[in-house]
């Protein structure tokens, strides 16, 4: 998955989770968490529908680390080159 295709896995899991939420031009490096006032059940939907959307396994020691557009997106490339 390129860089380009995984940032917008992550948006497309954010507007699942947090739907009326504004996404476009979401700063890189924004905390999600405060960016969409999402709780912790809320962040955990989101972990699982990324999971799920990018059919890639997101553990709980990944979850703690994907605070970010950048992070997830990194996340997403990075997890495809390795596993291709």
């Amino acid at each position: 998955m390129n860089d380009d295709r995984a940032r917008e896995t992550v948006l497309a899991a954010l507007r699942r989770i947090a739907p009326d939420a504004e996404v476009e031009g979401l700063d890189g490096h924004a905390d999600l968490r405060e960016a969409f006032d999402l709780d912790s059940l809320d962040f955990q939907a989101f972990t699982v529908e990324l999971g799920r959307a990018a059919g890639v396994p997101v553990e709980d020691d990944d979850a703690r680390d994907l605070t970010t557009l950048d992070a997830c997106a990194a996340f997403l490339a990075g997890h495809r080159r390795s596993a291709g």
